[in-house]
């Protein structure tokens, strides 16, 4: 198992860490905006709801699809990655409630990777500890789907928040 952390210098501002070296950056425009962007290995991707309601989230690079992300009504998320032409889903879940995760399966229900909040209530922000599985390492690129995955707790966060999952 492999271990990333994220520290939230703010509530908008996330970076992930690798080996104490910072590998990519999350940054929201303003706070529970569902827009954010993504950068790593010195590329640039922007987050943004599509829709009316903007219930699915795409993440787009110079304009192209790379991946979406949609809450279902049994509160996971579907992720669809589109790395390399092929799509691939996974499934988000949040886990637990005193001692709350979130977790990244596979389809088939394989845990790749757990996701741990670290709430600081003084400074109403989130620091994330990541442990990822062998199987999760093998897959490229790993620092967009960890960050997605930052996004997408904030994104259960900010609608578990206005009170539409239970």
């Amino acid at each position: 198992m492999k271990t990333y952390l994220i520290k939230s210098e703010n509530y908008r501002h996330f970076s992930l860490s690798e080996n104490e070296r910072e590998v990519g950056k999350l940054t929201y425009p303003k706070w529970f905006s569902f827009k954010a962007d993504l950068s790593t290995d010195g590329q640039s991707y922007a987050f943004e709801p599509k829709g009316f309601w903007g219930t699915t989230i795409e993440l787009k690079y110079n304009g192209r699809l790379v991946l979406n992300f949609k809450m279902h009504w049994n509160g996971q998320i579907i992720i669809q990655t589109h790395f390399n032409g092929v799509a691939t889903d996974y499934v988000f879940k949040h886990k637990g409630i005193l001692k709350s995760a979130y977790v990244l399966y596979t389809k088939e229900g394989e845990e790749l990777v757990v996701l741990q909040p670290d709430y600081k209530w003084r400074t109403f922000s989130t620091d994330y500890i990541i442990t990822a599985s062998p199987s999760f390492e093998a897959l490229a690129p790993k620092n967009i789907l960890l960050l997605t995955m930052v996004h997408c707790a904030n994104y259960y966060m900010n609608v578990a928040s206005a009170g539409v999952v239970s």
